[in-house]
């Protein structure tokens, strides 16, 4: 039957790639669609800075059609600001609009966004009427538990969204005071998903690292999906080998160096192309460790692929990668 949002049909438990600023642009989630990612998201855009036209606003709005669907999430205080970024975001024809309650970090806070509306559950029901009134798309939203360990609120803000009209809601384990810090307290999420007033569809968000726990959160919590964020970075397969766990609770081999090379390969190429030579290469610097996590001689490596500056020496250092690691088998099977 599958998990429906508006138009939308989902798989019956889908994996969704959460929107991170700065990580979640197009080359990272092409890796990530490639590998089974089955809804993603673009880097959260300021409802001010789209409407002023910031470069940088206006660019995280790009998207090509095979990620589809595709959301572009949106955060913001003001409501006019909200309901025009709105309309602005249904011309360029994503499948929804989300709107980002969740952000914890301070620059976004500060302007009475992202987390910072959980303290005002009247402000969060007026934004989100200001995005659903200004788009003809579903609209879901991102939040946490509450503002704090004495505020969570998130059992009276998912009905007071759900009656605003969203079609989906994820819920971060966390509260905004933990950052990203401590464990994410999945129970919360589960009263949410349980409560017979809620319709709409619940994913839970924070911790999933892994296929095994994947299975556990799904079962213990029993949410409809579940969002993966840090756990990709560096290692899209994490949607691939949960997919394997949940349909035959077995578990798949992690990907060989070849294939890791191949993905840094793509995802670097595409940031080239996407950020322009000098930017591109820069941004990928922050992937390499987790791409080639648990490899011998991977320090060596990674430190020389983020002193390269050209595609030239970052492909030869790429190669050594893939020719250390066969000696060093070809050494284990003669000394066995």
């Amino acid at each position: 039957m599958g998990i429906q949002i508006g138009n939308i049909v989902l798989p019956d438990f889908p994996l969704l790639l959460a929107p991170m600023e700065d990580v979640s642009d197009p080359p990272f989630r092409f890796v990530c669609k490639k590998y089974g990612a089955d809804l993603m998201y673009s880097e959260f855009i300021s409802s001010e800075g789209l409407i002023r036209d910031a470069i940088k606003s206006k660019q995280k709005l790009d998207f090509f059609e095979y990620e589809r669907p595709f959301g572009i999430q949106l955060f913001g205080g003001d409501e006019e600001a909200m309901g025009l970024s709105a309309r602005i975001i249904d011309a360029t024809n994503p499948d929804l609009v989300d709107i980002n309650f969740g952000c914890p970090v301070k620059k976004v806070v500060c302007k009475g966004a992202g987390a910072a509306v959980l303290k005002d559950i009247e402000a969060m029901v007026r934004l989100t009427r200001a995005v659903r009134q200004s788009t003809r798309l579903p609209v879901t939203v991102k939040t946490r538990l509450g503002w704090d360990e004495q505020s969570k609120n998130i059992e009276e803000v998912a009905e007071r969204l759900q009656d605003e009209g969203i079609s989906a809601l994820t819920i971060h384990g966390r509260t905004r005071a933990q950052l990203y810090k401590g464990e994410a307290d999945w129970r919360l999420i589960a009263r949410v998903k349980n409560n017979p007033r809620i319709l709409i569809p619940i994913f839970g968000n924070g911790d999933i690292d892994s296929p095994e726990k994947a299975l556990e959160y799904k079962n213990r919590y029993g949410v409809d999906g579940i969002m993966i964020g840090r756990a990709a970075i560096g290692y899209p397969w994490i949607f691939r080998e949960i997919k394997h766990f949940l349909q035959t609770g077995t578990r798949l081999q992690p990907p060989p160096i070849e294939e890791r090379v191949a993905a840094i390969r793509q995802h670097l190429h595409r940031s080239v192309e996407w950020k322009g030579n000098m930017l591109g290469i820069l941004e990928m610097r922050r992937h390499y460790s987790n791409y080639l996590r648990g490899f011998p001689y991977i320090k060596d490596f990674r430190n020389q692929l983020v002193q390269k500056n050209s595609l030239e020496e970052i492909e030869m250092v790429l190669e050594d990668v893939v020719k250390r690691y066969a000696e060093t088998e070809a050494l284990v099977l003669v000394d066995e």
